[in-house]
């Protein structure tokens, strides 16, 4: 059997982090098994459903890099299709036209609410065979009035639903437009998913779609349902939580490969290891180890692991990423052998990409102003002497390197008996503007020769003619 797993998102909101986990579990059990992964936008609910909403789930999906074989199919663009298939269940008894009115749907519910009942649909219509005027239908699929249905769930096990339990579900709205659950039975009997891996808030929904799929003579797939995240109050997680969307932690500064990391572990383990690649992900993980308690979001867990991927991580791989959020910044990157030396320099001091970004702002943008406390502290009368002579000799080094730079600048402060970092400091200073950067020969080394001098130039200049105690 060719396993086939979807990720069916409705874009009556952005892609989240629950969803995203959904996507993730359903595209690695097909890698692992080498099937295919759909891609699915159920878009029926034509009121809430928006443009933005779906670029926002494809934008997430192509981030988070989990590429889909097939689609996305729209549900909005198969509506002959379940118009065929409800004909079909008319004409086979499997459904049946039901011409209550909402007013009296409203006054059965309430009786059933007085008596103490679990209000549902009492098949009214059932065996009605003549139309009633003034009142356009709706169709209610017949689902068994006895009987169980045995969901043998992956995660949860075994869950037995009675069918007396429940009520004929609405399957095409008085207008004649499809509804969600019977769009997702005919989409998953067509699209022929062998594996339906989906949240928990499903579980309700799946003795129905088994019983519409047994009509349709389609034996039903293999359900898994996921466990929900928690947000740190113990609630369901949700905005208030955090990130709105799944590309907030794209624009926060996080790896797609290190939030994929920490989403697979809500819910899975393998051992005690925590720090996966995808190659590891699609190799060890299993959807039958999956718990089926809830897990609880901690954004300082995955702040963590996206450290220890900006570590491990090539360079030269977080590089384009680097680019995107210094450009975001109105700055311009020079190249991407000097990102590189960036991302080496500030990986072990920062913990995202935006973080980065932000404290690499100064490799490129000159300082037009200086840390005023900074410069009162550390440029002296005695020191700026010394910060032009190292300007001068760092002018007449051939080889510009951290290593050559190292020395250049430790010679000069033992031969003037001062301790290097009173002088890597006012050097800081003048070509960061503050007296944060990483170690002073990697931070010229990266600057490069030619800024280096012009921005201590530029420094110089300032300090000598307002005083060394005025920025």
């Amino acid at each position: 059997m060719l396993v086939r797993t979807r990720f069916a998102p409705s874009p009556t909101g952005f892609l989240h982090i629950g969803g995203l986990r959904t996507a993730l579990f359903c595209w690695l059990y097909a890698r692992r098994h080498g099937g295919q992964f759909v891609l699915r936008i159920e878009d029926t609910d034509l009121e809430r459903s928006t443009e933005e909403a779906i670029q926002q789930i494809l934008d997430g999906m192509e981030w988070a890099g989990l590429l889909h074989d097939e689609g996305p199919f729209y549900q909005t663009k198969r509506f002959d299709r379940y118009r065929e298939v409800i004909e079909d269940m008319l004409s086979s008894d499997h459904a049946y036209r039901c011409y209550c009115t909402k007013e009296e749907l409203a006054q059965l519910r309430a009786d059933q609410m007085a008596r103490g009942e679990k209000p549902r649909y009492d098949g009214r219509c059932r065996d009605r065979t003549e139309a009633r005027d003034g009142v356009s239908p709706v169709v209610r699929f017949k689902n068994p009035q006895s009987g169980e249905v045995v969901v043998d769930d992956v995660v949860h096990g075994r869950v037995v639903f009675q069918n007396v339990e429940l009520d004929d579900l609405i399957i095409a709205r008085s207008d004649g437009t499809p509804t969600y659950n019977f769009c997702v039975v005919v989409d998953d009997m067509d699209m022929r998913i062998t594996h339906v891996i989906r949240g928990d808030d499903h579980l309700n929904n799946t003795p129905r779609q088994m019983n519409m799929l047994l009509a349709l003579g389609h034996p039903p797939p293999v359900y898994a349902h996921l466990p929900m995240i928690l947000g740190p109050d113990g609630t369901k997680l949700s905005k208030r939580h955090g990130a709105v969307s799944v590309l907030q932690y794209r624009d926060d500064g996080f790896l797609p490969d290190a939030v994929l990391n920490y989403l697979v572990r809500l819910g899975w383990s393998h051992g005690d290891q925590e720090f996966f690649t995808i190659e590891e992900m699609v190799r060890l993980f299993d959807i039958v180890e999956v718990n089926k308690s809830a897990s609880t979001f901690d954004v300082n867990k995955l702040t963590w692991l996206n450290q220890q991927h900006m570590m491990r991580t090539p360079a030269s791989r977080i590089v384009p990423v680097l680019r995107w959020q210094v450009e975001r910044d109105g700055l311009h990157a020079h190249n991407d052998a000097q990102l590189e030396q960036i991302v080496l320099a500030q990986r072990e001091r920062t913990k995202t990409l935006r973080e980065m970004a932000a404290n690499s702002a100064f490799f490129f943008r000159a300082p037009q102003t200086y840390d005023e406390k900074a410069v009162g502290k550390h440029v002296t009368p005695e020191i700026l002497p010394l910060i032009g002579a190292a300007r001068d000799g760092l002018a007449r080094l051939s080889e510009w390197s951290a290593p050559a730079i190292h020395r250049l600048i430790e010679g000069l402060a033992a031969a003037h008996r001062t301790s290097l970092g009173k002088l890597a400091q006012p050097i800081r200073l003048a070509v960061c503007g503050g007296t944060v950067s990483p170690p002073i020969d990697a931070t010229l080394a990266i600057l490069g020769k030619d800024e280096s001098l012009t921005r201590l130039a530029a420094a110089l200049a300032r300090w000598s003619a307002q005083g060394p105690l005025v920025p």
